[in-house]
C-alpha cells in the first residue's frame, strides 16, 4: 500500500466516524501503523469531518511529530500503548458513540454475551477500564494491561477505544461495540436482559478463536473468575499477575 493509499484509507474511516455521531467538536482520535515504529494519525483541533490529506501527521514511537504541519493529540499515549502491547494491532480508533459512552458514564458494560454474532468477532465481554485521566501514564498502563483481555474496550467516563489488524477492523469493531450498546439499553427499557446460553457461548468462542480474533489472554480472566469471583469489575489478581507477565516479556 502506498503512502497516497494509506492517507487516504484513513481519511475514508476518520469521515465515517463522524458521520456516524461518533464524536463531537474535535473529539476523537485513530492511528494506522506503519513502517518501524511511525504511525499516521489524525490531528489534534480538528472537527473529525474537516480532515484532509495534508493535515494527517506521521508520528515516531514517542509520540513526536515527524512529518506534517498540524499537531498530535494529547491521547497519543493510548495508541502507542495499544501497539506497544500487541503485535498484531496495526489500527487504533478512539472515539465517543453515544450509547457506548453512556455505559462508560454509568460505570457499566455488556456483561454477559447477548448477540451470538458478536461473541464470533469480539469474544464474550467488552472489558471496563477503570477511569484514568486522559494523557497520563496510568491510562496508557490500564489500556495496555486490558488489551491483553479483549479487542474492544469500554474506557470509564472517558468512551470507546478498540484495536485491529487494519483500521476496517477496527472501524468495524468500534460500530459493533454501538449497536450493541443500543441493544442492551433497548432491552432494559423493555425489561430485562436475557444472555446467551453458556454452552452456546463456548462454542461461539471456539470460532472466534478459530478465526484468529481471539486477544492474547481471552479467556483466561472468566476461567479465573469461576474459582474466585472479581469484586466491583476489577481484574482479579490472577489475571493481573498474568497480563503483567506477559508485558514484562515484551
Amino acid at each position: 500500500m502506498t503512502a497516497a493509499d494509506r492517507k487516504k484509507l484513513l481519511l475514508h474511516y476518520t469521515h465515517r466516524v463522524a458521520r456516524n455521531g461518533w464524536v463531537a467538536n474535535h473529539d476523537g482520535n485513530l492511528s494506522l501503523r506503519l513502517d518501524g515504529d511511525l504511525l499516521l494519525s489524525t490531528p489534534t483541533a480538528m472537527a473529525k469531518e474537516d480532515v484532509r490529506s495534508d493535515d494527517l501527521l506521521v508520528i515516531d514511537g514517542q509520540g513526536a511529530v515527524v512529518s506534517g504541519k498540524r499537531r498530535v493529540f494529547s491521547e497519543i499515549n493510548l495508541h502507542l500503548a495499544a501497539y506497544g502491547a500487541r503485535s498484531d494491532v496495526n489500527a487504533v480508533v478512539h472515539a465517543h458513540p453515544p450509547r457506548a459512552t453512556a455505559l462508560s458514564v454509568a460505570g457499566v458494560t455488556i456483561e454477559k454475551p447477548i448477540i451470538a454474532e458478536a461473541v464470533v468477532s469480539i469474544g464474550d465481554r467488552i472489558p471496563l477500564v477503570p477511569y484514568a485521566m486522559p494523557g497520563t501514564p496510568e491510562s496508557a498502563r490500564l489500556v495496555e494491561e486490558h488489551l491483553q483481555l479483549s479487542s474492544v474496550l469500554i474506557l470509564q467516563n472517558h468512551g470507546v477505544l478498540t484495536v485491529g489488524a487494519d483500521l476496517e477492523q477496527a472501524y468495524l469493531r468500534m460500530e459493533l461495540v454501538e449497536h450493541l450498546a443500543t441493544i442492551y439499553l433497548h432491552a432494559l427499557s423493555a425489561g430485562r436482559v436475557n444472555p446467551i446460553p453458556a454452552t452456546d457461548v463456548d462454542e461461539l468462542l471456539q470460532r472466534h478463536r478459530k478465526a484468529g480474533l481471539a486477544a492474547p489472554l481471552a479467556g483466561l480472566q472468566e476461567a479465573a473468575e469461576r474459582a474466585s469471583p472479581a469484586a466491583d469489575g476489577e481484574l482479579i489478581d490472577l489475571v493481573t499477575r498474568e497480563v503483567m507477565r506477559v508485558l514484562a516479556e515484551k
